[in-house]
């Protein structure tokens, strides 16, 4: 009884937050699999981040599959530590049930891998000890909320305000927090992520796809995107993946932590 007793706390506790926050827009609730699964991920992440000895760190799911864009993440956040609402919540940004409207949100680690995932993976990405700091002071005195944008794009423009997508959001608070100093707004973290090396990711999407793209779905849009680009098929957006590479690039110190359930 005490043990079952005490790993229903800490599944309330993994939850955390806002507990509807993000998840899939799908009329039935999640199977009892995966909940446990879930769980079990947000158990092994949190022992990760713990062993880490990190404050914050950059957290990566597998919503789905994107390997044909050569990606495997598709969606990013911060783990933070010593969350006023609780410890290891994960903030970031999500748009709701494919709209093009998006929201800020503070979930635990089970609800972030609870939006039916591709792949049972997470990838936490530890900055170095200064890069930290200087993100969860940005988190914890809510400068993070002035780089948000709620018009929402999956394939917004890295260099233009128009749109956000969840990760450059993640990006952009990051040049904030690590940059010269607090900068003004949007404009001028796109112009110091430009300015010091940022490289977006490259898509390769045909006109009739982006065509279809923009007729059925609200929340994917090209008109922020340069013509010549965009005519050339050539889609440059924030990813996951690019993210990471330029933390790399910029903080030597930071690590990489893969956890798979499958480990």
């Amino acid at each position: 009884m005490r043990r079952t007793l005490l790993l229903a706390l800490a599944c309330l506790a993994l939850l955390g937050g806002q507990a509807q926050a993000g998840q899939t827009c799908s009329e039935n609730p999640p199977t009892a699999e995966t909940l446990q699964k879930a769980f079990r991920l947000a158990l092994k992440t949190r022992d990760a981040l713990e062993a880490s000895g990190a404050e914050v760190a950059l957290i990566a799911r597998v919503g789905q599959d994107l390997s044909k864009y050569r990606l495997r993440y598709s969606h990013l956040g911060f783990a933070w530590r010593d969350h006023p609402q609780g410890r290891w919540l994960v903030v970031h940004m999500l748009n709701q049930c494919g709209t093009a409207h998006s929201d800020l949100f503070n979930e635990g680690l089970a609800n972030f891998f609870l939006d039916d995932l591709f792949a049972w993976e997470g990838l936490v990405v530890v900055p170095g000890a200064e890069m930290q700091k200087k993100i969860a002071a940005s988190l914890r005195e809510g400068h993070f909320v002035r780089l948000h944008e709620p018009s929402y794009n999956m394939l917004a423009y890295p260099f233009s305000t128009r749109y956000q997508n969840s990760n450059q959001w993640a990006l952009e608070v990051m040049a904030d927090a690590t940059g010269p100093g607090p900068l003004s707004g949007r404009v001028e973290a796109q112009q110091w992520l430009k300015a010091n090396g940022y490289a977006p990711t490259t898509l390769e999407i045909p006109a009739m796809t982006r065509l279809g793209g923009r007729m059925f779905r609200a929340n994917i849009a090209f008109d922020d995107h340069p013509s010549e680009r965009r005519w050339a098929g050539q889609i440059d957006t924030v990813t996951v993946e690019s993210v990471f590479a330029f933390v790399a690039a910029r903080d030597p110190a930071s690590k990489r932590v893969l956890v798979r359930l499958d480990q």
